[in-house]
Formats: structure tokens, sequence, C-alpha cells
């Protein structure tokens, strides 16, 4: 379980060992497929981030894109599939 920094927030992350994991189709969407594929994390070293991410077996989806002067944005997958965004606001 992760608590935000503010506190108020909680998201917990799981992993199945056992059963093995049953595959569905499709088993990897775009970032716009329907459904629950994904969470945002703000970061406040986007690149850094991302780095550290590679080195654990992630790979960044497309490219870090800029939102106007609000914020960075990107998406992430990890070695299980998941998708996370990254999103570094500016100030």
């Amino acid at each position: 379980m992760r608590r935000a920094p503010d506190g108020h927030g909680r998201v917990e992350l799981t992993k199945f060992r056992n059963p093995v994991l049953a595959a569905s189709k499709p088993s990897i969407g775009p970032p716009n497929t329907l459904g629950l594929r994904q969470i945002i994390f703000a970061v406040e070293d986007i690149d850094g981030t991302i780095n550290r991410l590679r080195a654990h077996g992630a790979e960044l989806i497309g490219e870090v894109v800029q939102y106007g002067d609000k914020c960075w944005r990107c998406y992430v997958r990890g070695p299980a599939g998941v998708m996370v965004a990254l999103t570094e606001e500016l100030f």
C-alpha cells in the first residue's frame, strides 16, 4: 500500500505469483483502450524517473510530451505489461 504525499490518498499495488497469470486479448492495448489500464503518478523529475524505471525493465511508450505550460506527460510499460502514466508539473 502506497500513501500519497499529502496523506489523503492510497494505492495498493499487487503482483500475483500463484497461480500463473492468465492472458487475455488484447493483453497490451494502447493508452486510450476502454477499462482501467493505467494509473498516473506525479513526479518531480520525469526524465530521472524514466531512467530509474528503465533500469528495472520498463519501456517508454511513445515520447514525453509537453502540454502547453502545464506539464510534461508520458506513458511507461513495466515488464509485467502494466502501463503507468507519469506527469511532471511545470511552474
